[in-house]
């Protein structure tokens, strides 16, 4: 007796297998983002970035503003202070700067 091996489609199950791989890598990669205390107390340390306090100062000096937040990102190879002010006009602003060398790379309106 000759019996037909029926196949399941193996298909479907791949592609929820690697949507969920892809969604887990996506998430990892986007908690990487951010660097935290630790990772830029030593990085201060080791001279690869500037202080926090030196790049607010440069960066008020020609961005006035209330500082609202910040963060230090990786962004193409390069450490950036990501950080957004209340200008006096009521508008927040989105200054990045070279965490390194404290150089202003974009100033716009957040939205």
């Amino acid at each position: 007796m000759h019996r037909k091996l029926t196949r399941m489609p193996l298909v479907p199950i791949r592609r929820d297998v690697l949507a969920g791989v892809l969604l887990a890598a996506t998430a990892t990669l986007a908690m990487a983002d951010d660097i935290g205390p630790d990772v830029a107390k030593r990085l201060v340390s080791e001279g690869r970035i500037r202080p926090l306090a030196e790049i607010v100062d440069a960066v008020k000096a020609k961005v006035p503003g209330e500082l609202m937040e910040i963060e230090l990102e990786m962004e193409d190879g390069v450490y950036v202070y990501d950080i957004k002010l209340l200008a006096p006009s009521g508008r927040v602003q989105e200054v990045e700067a070279d965490a390194k060398t404290g150089t202003i790379l974009k100033i716009e309106d957040d939205d």
